[in-house]
């Protein structure tokens, strides 16, 4: 089961991200951070990513259950971390990425599973 919802869906903490990644057979979720310009920016990205490629996405503030931190070893924001069958198939850590590039990244890392428009 899929939540192909248009745009991204807030998650509250770590069992909520739990339950998002089980319930999706592809996840992207972006980790982010409160008044980080580049990871608001990220947000329409993340929109038309959903959009053209049918991947649920997700967005988490790991300040909100900091365990979070350790747990995906997140060491800059915005993070994106590409989940396949509840396991982490890819991640980006590098800052702002636009919709090509982020649209590339989910094609590379779980292509089989990608329904592109």
């Amino acid at each position: 089961m899929n939540d192909r919802a248009p745009k991204p869906t807030r998650l509250e903490d770590g069992a909520d991200l739990d339950r998002f990644v089980e319930r999706n057979d592809l996840a992207l979720v972006e980790f982010y951070t409160k008044g980080c310009a580049r990871c608001q920016a990220m947000e329409p990205v993340l929109g038309n990513v959903a959009r053209a490629t049918g991947v649920a996405v997700g967005l988490i503030n790991p300040g909100n259950d900091v365990r979070l931190v350790d747990r995906f070893d997140v060491e800059s924001v915005p993070t994106l971390v590409l989940f396949e069958d509840g396991s982490e198939t890819g991640r980006i850590a590098e800052g702002f990425r636009g919709t090509g590039a982020v649209v590339t990244f989910v094609n590379e890392h779980a292509g089989e599973a990608v329904e592109t428009e």
